[in-house]
């Protein structure tokens, strides 16, 4: 079988969502990454049994997301309707990833990523933990592995989960519990608001969880400083 290797020169990539709707949002956060070294990537995917004899003779790795992000804005890699496997692993989010385009990886990893094809399209999928389902990879070789860094820029160990239980009562707030109190003023029975608060507040409440379905405010991105290249929350700015 013949692979086509393709170049491809360091630069600055995103990846990730800052949407974190249930239906509409995806993995997040949404962070830049900069890869300082050239690299060659399989210009398509190629079959899995293919790929792990390359990787055992060390000719090649497993492409990490970073690296295959910046090949795909580049312009360098192409597919059809395969699900490839990459090599970052998570839990489900990206946090105490590391920026300089090595993989992601965790030892109580859940999910693996992958980059599933459809009519010449990529999307990010997640696959459960000893998952069959991909039949491809995306293998890359690098110059020199020694330019990863001991201690790389990396995305905050955590969200910010005081902030985004503030964020959550706000919501309840406005989208459940006052709309409710106010229908009740309007429309339910004298006295109706002193005995049935409670149903009133728990309603507000899963009206407001309700809406998670579709919208959330966007969440904190991260990108990398022009100058310093430390790793900085966006504000409100293109990456």
């Amino acid at each position: 079988m013949s692979i086509e290797w393709v170049s491809v020169a360091p630069g600055r990539t995103e990846i990730g969502s800052d949407n974190r709707s249930i239906l509409f949002g995806g993995i997040g956060p949404k962070h830049m990454a900069e890869i300082s070294y050239r690299y060659s990537i399989t210009k398509h995917p190629i079959l899995i049994e293919e790929a792990e004899k390359i990787i055992q003779s060390k000719e090649a790795s497993l492409a990490s997301e970073s690296e295959w992000q910046l090949a795909f804005d580049q312009g360098a890699i192409f597919g059809n309707e395969e699900l490839e496997k990459l090599s970052d692993c998570c839990k489900g989010d990206y946090w105490n990833k590391p920026l300089d385009g090595r993989p992601h990886l965790m030892d109580d990893w859940t999910f693996q990523i992958a980059k599933q094809w459809s009519a010449g399209k990529p999307a990010t999928r997640l696959l459960a933990k000893g998952s069959t389902e991909t039949k491809f990879a995306r293998l890359v070789k690098r110059e020199d592995d020694s330019d990863f860094e001991s201690n790389p820029q990396r995305l905050p160990a955590n969200r910010d989960t005081a902030r985004l239980l503030k964020e959550e009562i706000v919501i309840a707030m406005i989208v459940g519990i006052i709309p409710s109190f106010v229908w009740a003023y309007f429309n339910a029975s004298e006295g109706y608001i002193q005995t049935g608060w409670p149903g009133l507040v728990f309603g507000g409440i899963i009206l407001g969880l309700f809406s998670m379905l579709f919208w959330r405010p966007k969440t904190t991105s991260y990108r990398l400083g022009r100058n310093c290249g430390k790793v900085k929350p966006n504000r409100g700015k293109s990456l």
